[in-house]
């Protein structure tokens, strides 16, 4: 048994004293240390620095990442796969802490196959990002900001999801350190009526922008396209296999 210190339960109000709020605990927003934890944790924890981008076509979706993780000033890994299928036609890419984004990758595809299990049909994108943005409103993943892309039968879907768990619907859309420089691509190039294989390009691009100057961003560049036959994904380390 633990020393009992100041944030513990000791000499609070529980089940058997009259305080039955906790019966049940912890439940989603009750992760009241998350943030501490997170700030204490500092240069020990292993992040992805990161760029990342989310585009929408009308055939489907496509979203891009760099490939470096750091921890602290050092670059721990130069084979990081920031984005993954969370959905038989969703993926998510990951900027922030890895070891929440796992957790929260993990956690998303647990709950989209028992959705499924339960109803006998696809999860739908609005749906899917709602739950994440209750998933990430409990405090429980730390710092985590994904871009989910995905399609259902109301067609393709780009949405860009904060650390605090609100949702905005985009057209295109940018996290990561490297955001200013690979926003500046897009908002160039970026057109409606882009291919799947020019919106390739596109994100290429503003990944490759990214790179050139942000610290944080390199390695080569992860690939997801997503349409209505499901996810592909794909790694370059060398950018003209997509430009």
């Amino acid at each position: 048994m633990r020393t009992p210190t100041s944030d513990d339960v000791s000499g609070r109000l529980d089940s058997l004293n009259g305080e039955h709020s906790g019966v049940f605990s912890p439940e989603l927003g009750e992760f009241e240390n998350a943030e501490q934890r997170a700030q204490q944790m500092g240069d020990k924890e292993t992040k992805t620095g990161t760029t990342t981008v989310g585009l929408k076509t009308e055939e489907g979706v496509v979203l891009a990442t760099d490939m470096r993780a750091s921890l602290g000033p050092m670059v721990s890994s130069k084979n990081v796969q920031k984005v993954e299928e969370i959905h038989p036609r969703g993926a998510l890419t990951i900027a922030g802490s890895v070891s929440a984004a796992q957790s929260l990758i993990s956690s998303i595809r647990a709950e989209v196959r028992l959705y499924e299990a339960r109803r006998g049909e696809d999860m739908s994108m609005q749906a899917l990002s709602t739950l994440l943005g209750n998933f990430l409103r409990s405090g429980a993943f730390f710092i985590v900001q994904p871009i989910l892309g995905g399609v259902d039968e109301e067609g393709p879907h780009i949405y860009s999801i904060d650390p605090a768990g609100s949702i905005l619907e985009e057209e295109y859309t940018v996290t990561g350190s490297g955001s200013q420089y690979a926003l500046g691509v897009l908002e160039q190039e970026y057109d409606d009526e882009l291919s799947i294989e020019e919106a390739r390009s596109v994100a290429a691009r503003a990944i490759k922008s990214a790179v050139e100057r942000d610290l944080a961003s390199g390695n080569g560049i992860n690939v997801c396209v997503v349409t209505e036959e499901g996810v592909e994904i794909t790694q370059h380390k060398d950018f003209d296999e997509v430009l």
